[in-house]
């Protein structure tokens, strides 16, 4: 039998494409985002077209809202009645929250606070949210692992991050509510973000620009393709979180609990060097980089790598795409959508 999902930030990235996902394995998806400016709605309205031309599924509906909006949320939740709630709405972005940081307080910590109520009030049994790799900040014990402290972040969008996994436990420890929350690292693949580097360094290349590379090149991240993480979430919404039997407040876990709370790195495990990740961008484009090197970047952290372990033990989460065949995906995609 079916259930009902609700989804936020549909229209984004990792959202819309777990949207179809799920509405291929026969769910009832009711997709929730806001369509803000902070990059190009018409990718999103896009994202939106090609689930809908993609479904015909008569579970599939769409909803403009913002999670900021209490009201409105709850109404939502009251006329759709969802069983599992997938939150990926948020201001995401770690330079952008030097610019603008209410902008994270307003929609990751308010609005997060917003959806959990919702989830307690309306009894939902399991809800999946978005954490991020950013919340490991200053912290140079590669690979990262759950258990490692995150208490020492160097952006206002690590920061918020933290918050929300400090704030899902003690709802999931008062209410019962289940909760995984999910560290995404660098996520890439067709229909990406326009404000993350692939997409830059794309975009760049084919219309001759210099792409900036920051820290000289000496970077490495745990690029990720999309389908990858989007088996790893689908697998965490066909299995709540449960409390840790185990659990020994003593010397307790970070990742677990005695709540039904859980926290998962969701990464390759297999980062990248950031000039590798040019080279194979520029054969796969067809077209070299003229590359203007640059210090680091506030906020930035010089490398990320996922010890996703723990989540294979949860949910037999294990990704297959290399980052040579997830390039050439994308570099295939982004020439059809953008027409270069």
């Amino acid at each position: 039998m079916s259930k009902t999902y609700l989804i936020t930030g549909a229209a984004g990235f990792i959202g819309s494409a777990l949207s179809q996902r799920l509405i291929d394995n026969g769910e009832r998806v009711i997709g929730v985002d806001n369509l803000n400016s902070y990059y190009d709605p018409t990718l999103k309205k896009a994202r939106l077209s090609n689930i809908d031309f993609n479904s015909q599924h008569l579970g599939w509906s769409f909803h403009k809202l913002d999670i900021e909006n209490k009201d409105a949320l709850q109404d939502l939740f009251k006329q759709e009645k969802p069983d599992v709630v997938v939150n990926l709405a948020a201001q995401a972005g770690v330079r952008y929250s030097l610019e603008n940081p209410n902008a994270y307080i307003q929609t990751n910590l308010v609005g997060f606070g917003h959806i959990l109520e919702a989830c307690k009030q309306f009894n939902i049994g399991n809800l999946i949210y978005a954490s991020s790799s950013s919340v490991y900040g200053g912290n140079k014990n590669l690979p990262f692992h759950e258990k490692q402290s995150v208490n020492h972040p160097v952006s206002i969008y690590a920061a918020t991050k933290k918050a929300n996994e400090l704030m899902a436990h003690t709802y999931s420890h008062l209410y019962k509510l289940p909760a995984t929350g999910l560290r995404f690292f660098t996520v890439y693949g067709p229909w990406g973000r326009p404000d993350m580097a692939p997409m830059i360094f794309a975009k760049s290349i084919l219309n001759d620009k210099p792409i900036n590379v920051f820290n000289n090149g000496k970077m490495e991240r745990d690029f990720t393709y999309i389908d990858d993480i989007v088996e790893g979430v689908l697998r965490c919404c066909y299995k709540p979180a449960t409390s840790n039997e185990t659990f020994d407040a003593l010397h307790p876990d970070p990742s677990t609990s005695s709540a039904p709370h859980r926290i998962f790195n969701i990464g390759n495990s297999n980062p990248t060097n950031l000039m590798k990740f040019i080279e194979l961008l520029e054969d796969a484009l067809g077209k070299k980089a003229k590359k203007n090197f640059q210090p680091l970047q506030p906020g930035d952290v010089v490398a990320t790598a996922a010890d996703s372990t723990a989540l294979n033990q949860w949910v037999n989460f294990k990704p297959s795409t290399s980052i040579e065949t997830g390039i050439q995906k994308f570099s295939a995609w982004y020439k059809e959508y953008y027409k270069k």
